[in-house]
Order: C-alpha cells, then structure tokens, then sequence
C-alpha cells in the first residue's frame, strides 16, 4: 500500500519497521478529535476560498459519516496508515474519492495532532476536574457525620493530640480543593489553538486561524508557529498536577489501610471495595485503596516520562514526540478511575466510631493537655513539659494512664492542681477547647465544613 507521504520515496516498506512507528495503536483514541479538528479546519478553508464552498461541503459531509461511525465504534484502523490522520484521510478518500486530498491544505500532521491533543485534554480535563469536585463533596458530607467523632491524631504515626474525625477529613478536602485549583488553572494552557501553525512555519494560504479557533471553542491561540507545533507543556503541566492529586490520594489510601487492619479497627469498607483471599478465608483486603496507592506510581512515571523524552529535543517537531500520548491517555484513565473509587469507598464506608474514641482513652495524647493546664496555673511551659514528660515515664513503668493518677499525687507535684485536672484530660475537652482559627474544636470543623459547602 503507497504511502501517503511516499512520493519522496522509492524503497520497500518493512513490516516490522512500520509497526515500530505506528502510532496507531494507541492514536486511534483521539478518533472524535482529529474529526471535530478537520471539520472546522475545511469549514474555514471553504470560507476563505481556498478550496471551493462545494468542495467544502462534500468533504464536510465525508467527515460526518467518519464521525457517525466513530460514535458507533464501527471504523477499522490500519497500521499500514500508521497514524489516526492518514487512517482517517484514507477512510475519507473511500467515502468521497480523490477530494478528500483537498482536506490536508494549509495544514500538516504537525499542528494537527498537536490540536488533537488540546481538544482530548480539554474534555478529559473537565471531567477530571468535576470528579475531584464531587470527592471534595463527599469528603464534606462525611466530616459533617463525624464532626464529634474523636480519633487519636499522629505525628511520626505515634499517638499525639486527640482530634476530631472530621477534622482529619477535611484535612483531605483541603488538599482536593488545591488540586482542583491548580487543574482550573491548568485549563489556560489547555484552551489554546495550535491548528493553522503547518509543520513549524505557517503557510502561505490565507487561513483564518482565529475562525478555527472559534469554531473549535478555544480561548487563545499560539503566537508562535514554532512554539504552536512543539508545546507540551499543557500535558507535562497535567502530568505535574495529576501527579500530586495522586500523591494526595495515596496518602488517604494509606491511612485506610491502617484503619482496616486488626490493630486499628477504626473502619470497615463494604465488600464492594474490597477482596477476599485465595488460601486464607477470613481476610477481607482493602485492595482498591491498596491499587490507587501503587497507581500513583504509573502516573508519576508518565510525568518523568514525558519530561524524559522532551528535556533534549530540538524544535520544532520531532518523531520522539510521538511518545507524548500514551502516558496522557493512561494518566487520564488512572485518575479519573481512581477518583470515582475514593468517592465511592468514604461514602460507604463503616467508622467505628468507639474503637476510635477509646483509643484516645488508653494513651498520652493528652500529655499536652496537662502541661497546658500546668502553664494556665503559671508554670512556665518547658518546666511544666518537664513536668509531665517525668510523670508519663512513671505512669508507663505502673502500667496506668494520666487520668488514673490519684489527686494528691497530682498535688504532690504541683499544689495548684485540683480536682478540674479530670475533665481536662478527657479527650472530648481536648478537643472541644481547641478553639483556635482551623483547629480541631468541634466548632472549628463546623466552621470549615460551612465554608467547603459554601
């Protein structure tokens, strides 16, 4: 089969080879792009009179056909085409005949794939960007649940301070919320037409690129042919910002784990989220949360890919280029998946809210309660850290708690301890007193979770 870049040339094709620099395999997704693309491109050629208005107009009707049987996924794609452009120009010159030809003027493969991708990322970003804004909901919801649920809060994974379990959620949702923001803003950089810029020059026809632009519902356009043709900073800033998105939801995914295991108990994950095991019977394996945490790795390796691949290339385009679209596409499947995963897994899932409370009853996470109590009675904070550091070691060698230590003992220490000391070592007191902008108070979280639903 002649080659529809082959006039240049005079040699056999190899197979193998071919198959090595097909890209249609995996270009084959941006089918519907490559489609919307040439109908405004041969819309504005027939406006401006490059080609005729009915030329225009039959190839305009070839495209609608291709396009019908895309949505039906009823077309057939060649490797022998190597690319979904020249499969679908071959396709086309089947419906129309030798016309078809005419679709490919003052345009090349170069600026063409490049919109492809700005259209393919348009779309998928905006949904991307919707199912973030639906987690962030869920996450809002259920920190409305369990604004009072108190949990033992960690630093170094040690017990810490008691905090709210709401708290902890919303802590996830600010997270969501930056991500969101820095994909919104990403979208400036999406929303931009390369179409018209040729193969790196422009072109001698007098196209309208702002025509095509319209048509195709960008905002901008690329001043700079050059640029317009060898940008893919748009993808690399997805890249970037999914990468973090998935880092985020990883670290959630982690903590899951831990709450399910028999040591924590602190939740449990309906069968829907969850898998059993092939030798052991009992085990019920919170392996969603476990694939979203090893598949922050693919999206991370897409980012140092693509980054690989453009960090030495010449402008303007180059065949290494070609590498650009697979990590995209996978990114974009991993993310959007893993989102809906995450929204469905906290919706449903069971938070054992006891197990938690009394988990902040049999430690010393409220250690900083008592010197807190200590410093309100004028004891400067590091002698009453002092203080309470010596007591913890006591209390841990007689096997007993802070709030188990007799008040004369208390007073033994410091007379101006009374009989109050109890109720601020609660766990709810520590966590209700926590007043201050963004704390754990119980009135805080209310206060975050007003502002989120707002």
């Amino acid at each position: 089969m002649a080659k529809l870049w082959g006039g240049r040339f005079d040699g056999k094709n190899e197979a193998w080879i071919d198959a090595f620099g097909a890209s249609i395999p995996f270009d084959q997704q941006l089918a519907t792009q490559d489609i919307t693309g040439s109908l405004a491109h041969v819309k504005m050629l027939g406006e401006t009179g490059i080609i005729t208005k009915e030329e225009s107009q039959q190839i305009t009707a070839g495209l609608k056909i291709l396009a019908e049987k895309a949505a039906k996924d009823e077309l057939t794609f060649t490797i022998e085409n190597e690319d979904i452009h020249l499969n679908l120009e071959k396709m086309l010159h089947d419906e129309i005949g030798p016309v078809a030809g005419k679709l490919h003027t003052a345009r090349s493969r170069n600026d063409q794939v490049a919109t492809d991708m700005h259209l393919y990322l348009k779309e998928h970003l905006t949904e991307i960007i919707e199912k973030v804004h639906h987690f962030r909901a869920v996450l809002v919801n259920k920190a409305e649940e369990h604004v009072e649920t108190i949990m033992p809060g960690y630093t170094h994974l040690q017990h810490a301070q008691p905090i709210s379990f709401g708290h902890h959620l919303m802590a996830y949702y600010g997270m969501l919320t930056r991500d969101q923001a820095r994909l919104e803003e990403s979208m400036k950089r999406v929303d931009i037409s390369p179409l018209g810029c040729a193969a790196l020059a422009g072109t001698t026809f007098p196209i309208d690129r702002q025509m095509t632009a319209d048509e195709l519902g960008f905002a901008d356009l690329y001043m700079n042919s050059l640029d317009g043709v060898s940008d893919r900073d748009f993808i690399l800033e997805f890249l970037s910002n999914s990468s973090i998105l998935m880092m985020h939801l990883s670290r959630f995914c982690e903590e899951i784990i831990l709450w399910c295991s028999h040591e924590f108990k602190f939740v449990e994950l309906t069968d829907t989220f969850s898998t059993g095991s092939s030798i052991m019977p009992q085990k019920k394996n919170p392996d969603m949360a476990e694939l979203i945490r090893g598949k922050s790795g693919r999206v991370f390796g897409d980012l140092v890919g693509l980054l690989t691949v453009i960090k030495g290339l010449p402008l303007a385009y180059n065949k290494d280029l070609q590498e650009d679209k697979e990590g995209m596409f996978d990114t974009v499947h991993t993310v959007a998946t893993s989102l809906d995963i995450m929204a469905g897994m906290i919706d449903t899932m069971k938070v054992n809210t006891q197990i938690m409370h009394d988990a902040t009853e049999k430690d010393f996470s409220n250690a900083t309660e008592l010197a807190d109590y200590l410093a309100t009675k004028g004891i400067p904070f590091r002698q009453a850290h002092e203080i309470v550091g010596k007591l913890v070691l006591a209390c841990t060698q007689k096997g007993i708690y802070l709030q188990d230590v007799p008040l004369e003992e208390y007073q033994s220490i410091n007379p101006v301890i009374e009989e109050d000391i109890y109720d601020t070592l609660s766990s709810k007191t520590a966590v209700t007193r926590r007043h201050s902008l963004g704390g754990t108070g119980f009135d805080q979280v209310q206060k975050q979770i007003q502002l989120a639903k707002a």
